[in-house]
């Protein structure tokens, strides 16, 4: 696996991770640019409140429980990083696993762009 290089893009993979979305939103430039989507949905936000608040709604399932989140191959396309998350867990029709890859730009340490696509929730097994 290629490994992010330190920067801000990095520190953002490993907050996710971590499900540190408070430390995620702190890496976020106040006018962020951020676009989304999941199988059922379209999410925008402008401000790091915005974007902390949906990375919490898919994280935080009273019906479902995350037991691990991995990292996917990271690559860079020009200015902008691409990093990816695999998450793992089980809800009332069993085990599950969904990915998310990210598509990020920075600026002075800060993350300016900010685009994820989710496969939504797959069954495994």
């Amino acid at each position: 696996m290629t490994v992010v290089p330190t920067s801000v893009t990095g520190e953002l993979l490993d907050a996710v991770l971590a499900r540190d979305f408070t430390r995620a939103r702190g890496l976020l430039r106040p006018t962020v640019d951020f676009r989304a989507m999941t199988p059922k949905r379209i999410w925008e936000a402008d401000d790091p409140a915005g974007v902390e608040e949906v990375l919490r709604a898919w994280f935080e399932h009273p019906d479902r429980d995350v037991e691990r989140v991995e990292p996917t191959a990271p690559d860079s396309i020009g200015d902008t990083t691409r990093v990816g998350w695999r998450v793992h867990g089980s809800g009332a029709d069993g085990p599950f696993i969904y990915e998310q890859q990210a598509y990020v730009r920075e600026d002075d340490g800060q993350v300016v762009w900010l685009r994820i696509m989710c496969s939504g929730p797959r069954p495994v097994g």
